[in-house]
C-alpha cells in the first residue's frame, strides 16, 4: 500500500477532528477517544469521505487487545489501527486493516527490543516517536525496511522536511499549522 499523503493530521479531541474534516487530507489519525465517541466519529469521517486510523491503546473504555481489535475492525472497518501491542498489530493484519506499530526511541535497549518486535509482527508501517530525530529515522528504515511515520515533537516545516528526507513516508502531527500550511 502506497501512501500519497505526507502529513497525517492527528486529532486528540472533537474540535481538532472537526478541523481535520474540513481539511483537504483524506487520511487522519484519532489519538485519544472515548469508546462512546467511536460510532459518531466513524460516521462523521465516512460522511466526509475520510479514512481513519485509530490509536487502539488510547481508546478509553476499551482494553487494547486482539478482542478489541477484532471488534473495532468488524464494527467500524477503519482504514488503520495504531498500537504498541503485537497482538493488536497481528489481529489488524489478519482483518485486512493497515497495521501501524508504534515504537518509542528511548534508548539502545528499547530500540533493540523494538527491532525484535517488528520482526515478529511485520506491520504495514512503523510510527517512531519522537519523530524529530532524522538520523534515527534513517537508521530504523535501513534496519527494518518497513515504511515509517514520524510523530512526536515535530514542530516546524523544516523538521517535517528533515524527517521526510531521512526516509519517513509521512508525519503524524497534531500541530494544525503544519496541516494548514502544508506544501508536502
Amino acid at each position: 500500500m502506497r501512501l500519497n499523503q505526507k502529513i497525517l493530521p492527528a486529532s486528540s479531541n472533537m474540535k481538532e477532528f472537526e478541523q481535520f474534516l474540513k481539511s483537504p487530507f483524506e487520511i487522519g489519525v484519532f489519538l485519544e477517544l472515548h469508546i462512546s465517541q467511536l460510532k459518531h466519529v466513524n460516521a462523521m469521517a465516512k460522511q466526509h469521505g475520510k479514512k481513519m486510523i485509530y490509536h487502539v491503546d488510547m481508546i478509553q473504555g476499551l482494553k487494547s487487545d486482539d478482542y478489541a481489535t477484532e471488534y473495532i475492525c468488524q464494527e467500524y472497518k477503519p482504514y488503520g489501527l495504531i498500537s504498541t501491542k503485537s497482538s493488536v498489530i497481528l489481529k489488524a493484519k489478519q482483518k485486512g486493516v493497515i497495521a501501524v506499530q508504534r515504537v518509542f526511541l528511548i534508548d539502545s535497549h528499547a530500540l533493540e527490543k523494538s527491532y525484535k518486535l517488528l520482526e515478529r509482527t511485520q506491520p504495514d508501517y512503523i510510527e517512531v516517536l519522537p519523530g524529530a530525530m532524522p538520523w534515527m529515522i534513517k537508521e530504523v528504515k535501513e534496519r527494518v525496511n518497513i515504511p515509517i511515520f514520524a510523530g512526536g515533537l515535530i514542530r516546524t516545516a523544516d523538521e517535517v522536511k528533515s524527517a521526510l528526507a531521512a526516509g519517513a513516508s509521512a508525519i503524524t502531527t497534531s500541530k494544525r499549522d503544519l496541516w494548514e500550511s502544508s506544501p508536502f
